[in-house]
């Protein structure tokens, strides 16, 4: 007589049968795999392999990626306030867009949600007060009933908003956003981007964040890239008017597919790696950590930010760490901060074609839309001095350099991003830098460093 089998042989047998016919064995009690986290950090590197015995400069990446739900009516509920302008400038066209634009955010809700508007001429009134979207009929009549005059006080319609956010803010889960419009200078009230600046820094640390969006070219572009980037809302710049809806549809999805709140990432690099920069995205440098903070992370959508280190010389084959990276954040549904760790180590060769072929074309590619906006900022700031000569120049060399980077690594997509700034340089040099141009420079500029969908 055999050996007496065991209650998990038998189980391992049948599982290996069922597992030839493609079945599964069931479990019997035993606990289901847990849930995929709604977050994903990793470090990359632009080489991952670098030259061998010699000092190096290289970029890391820090990238959070958002998980979308198992399904999609799993999303957290939305607690948006609309700040329309509807000062005398947004009369006829644009202020019927715009109320149509309202229109198709509140048909995008649901009874989860709260919705408020805001209206503000040189006066600030709340037209709706927070309330689930129910009685779309009536709320529709109240948004197409809003008529044009006086001037415009953005800064103080922007903290009625937010005012009305408040009243629900401590209700667990909710994602809070501003979405604002205007198309007009901010001439009553506080007026500089830096006094936008600070509202908006004001508002993410209660968890709030502003979507601008300017209309037409009479608006202060600066002004409202100010407000979104310090609170990490979105910003988007519509030439035209009947664009309004789409736009709007646009940031109510991105809106609706929140997946991640409140989050805060720190990078500690080893001692004898020297942080140079951080690139695009604003962040704190604080000797060998570099901190930086997302209001909001959305579904199937990638946040990041690139450091610039410089890197001591290591011996051929040899693997060193690099970075390691924490975040914390919460999730749409509330309760305490959940946290994640990951490291990135790089390794060293002699060999130059190994460090070319195993180059992150992806991380390289992103670096070059990153310098891309950095040199249009430096561009405008020149040519606003009357300086367009040296705007060009700026242009010029920075998209010389990445060509020449592209073509050493064969990046055939970090080419594409050279040539298309090359063509903006020489643009820039036959026709300089008009009002429409600055706001799409501006523009592009904020949505490549915020990671914003176009």
């Amino acid at each position: 007589m055999g050996p007496m089998k065991t209650p998990s042989f038998f189980r391992a047998f049948a599982a290996a049968v069922l597992a030839v016919a493609g079945l599964a064995l069931p479990s019997f009690g035993a606990k289901p795999p847990a849930p995929a986290a709604p977050v994903d950090l990793r470090i990359e590197f632009d080489r991952p392999v670098l030259p061998a015995d010699e000092v190096q400069r290289a970029i890391v990446k820090i990238g959070l990626t958002g998980c979308r739900p198992p399904r999609p009516l799993e999303r957290a509920p939305v607690n948006l306030v609309i700040v329309l302008d509807r000062s005398g400038s947004m009369s006829g066209d644009k202020l019927a867009q715009a109320r149509e634009a309202a229109v198709e955010a509140l048909r995008r809700l649901d009874a989860r949600d709260l919705l408020s508007v805001v209206i503000y001429d040189h006066e600030v009134a709340t037209l709706i007060p927070p309330q689930a979207p129910t009685d779309v009929r009536s709320l529709e009549r109240q948004i197409r009933g809003i008529t044009a005059r006086g001037n415009t006080a953005l800064f103080a319609g922007v903290s009625q908003g937010a005012a009305e956010l408040r009243k629900n803010l401590e209700r667990a889960g909710f994602v809070h956003r501003v979405l604002l419009l205007s198309d007009g200078l901010a001439n009553v009230g506080p007026s500089a981007p830096d006094d936008l600046g600070r509202l908006g820094g004001a508002l993410r640390r209660e968890g709030i964040a502003v979507t601008t969006v300017g209309l037409g070219d009479g608006f202060n572009e600066d002004l409202m890239t100010a407000l979104a980037q310090r609170s990490d809302g979105n910003h988007y710049y519509v030439a035209e008017s009947g664009d309004l809806p789409q736009v709007f549809a646009k940031e109510l999805g991105d809106v609706l597919d929140v997946v991640a709140q409140r989050v805060e990432v720190t990078i500690e690099f080893p001692e004898g790696v020297r942080v140079l920069r951080s690139i695009g995205r604003e962040a704190e440098c604080h000797g060998r950590n570099v901190s930086f903070g997302l209001n909001q992370l959305y579904g199937g959508q990638e946040k990041y930010l690139l450091v610039e280190v410089e890197v001591p010389a290591a011996r051929s084959d040899e693997v060193r760490l690099l970075a390691r990276a924490r975040a914390s954040y919460t999730t749409t549904s509330g309760g305490s901060a959940l946290e994640l760790r990951a490291e990135g180590h790089v390794r060293y060769t002699s060999d130059v074609a190994v460090v070319k072929r195993e180059a992150n074309q992806k991380v390289q590619t992103e670096f070059a839309d990153n310098e891309i906006a950095e040199a249009r900022s430096q561009a405008i700031a020149l040519a606003d001095a009357g300086r367009n000569d040296e705007a060009v120049a700026v242009l010029a060399r920075n998209s010389a350099a990445l060509s020449a980077s592209a073509d050493y690594y064969d990046n055939s997509t970090m080419r594409q991003s050279a040539t298309a700034a090359k063509a903006e340089a020489e643009e820039v040099q036959r026709e300089g830098i008009d009002n429409r141009k600055r706001k799409e420079l501006r523009a592009g500029s904020y949505q490549t460093t915020n990671q914003q969908k176009k």
